[in-house]
């Protein structure tokens, strides 16, 4: 397929990833990337580090054909500091939010999907699980993507997502949510991992074309 990939979730050694900025973005970009966001998983403890990473970014935005983007993934967190993380998020120069969603693989707290769509300062609501249509219409009106996530575990949940979202009207992303290199995925894949969760074509490319390109052009 000719297109050229977007993914909006990923982490480097900042936080729990395994590759410093400059070589995740060089595999992104020889995987024909457009852009990427570098989302470090974030809470109280490290929030304020958000902006040691624009340095690397700003050499590799002047040095190489593709679009490095600050981002942060509120993660783990009480329900009732995702907005005011978020808020300090966009202050320290993120310019992508992403809300760690309550994946059905992982303990997150009960709430979290609800206190994520309702904050108009996040972007994406990462592997949402078993989210609830109140919710996702919740994500509607607040501009609020879903995530269809390609990382084992967290794509569990993506046949119900691709469904609420369909019934609902919700903009979905397809992202790696990448840790190592093996995790990063190239267009036709990504696609395939959208149509595994029930998407159609169309849905598939919107979700991997416009709905991210929609993001980028609200944030930057």
């Amino acid at each position: 397929m000719d297109y050229k990939r977007i993914d909006l979730h990923m982490h480097s050694l900042f936080s729990d990833g395994e590759l410093l900025p400059s070589e995740l973005t060089r595999r992104a970009l020889v995987l024909n990337h457009e852009a990427i966001a570098i989302t470090d998983h974030i809470d109280y403890s490290n929030i304020e580090e958000i902006s040691e990473l624009q340095g690397a970014i700003d050499d590799l935005n002047e040095n190489w054909n593709i679009e490095v983007i600050l981002g942060a993934e509120i993660t783990h967190v009480p329900s009732s500091s995702i907005k005011p993380l978020a808020k300090r998020a966009r202050e320290l120069g993120a310019k992508i939010v992403v809300v760690h969603g309550e994946t059905i693989s992982e303990p997150v707290i009960e709430g979290t999907n609800h206190e994520a769509v309702s904050c108009k300062d996040v972007d994406i609501l990462g592997h949402p699980g078993l989210i609830t249509k109140e919710d996702a219409e919740i994500a509607v009106k607040n501009d609020v993507a879903l995530e269809i996530s390609c990382r084992a575990g967290h794509c569990l949940g993506n046949g119900h997502v691709a469904q609420i979202a369909r019934e609902v009207g919700n903009n979905l992303v397809i992202d790696t949510d990448t840790h190592g290199p093996d995790d990063l995925r190239d267009f036709e894949s990504a696609y395939k991992i959208g149509l595994g969760a029930g998407l159609s074509h169309d849905e598939a490319i919107k979700a991997l074309t416009v709905n991210p390109k929609h993001i980028l052009e609200k944030r930057l």
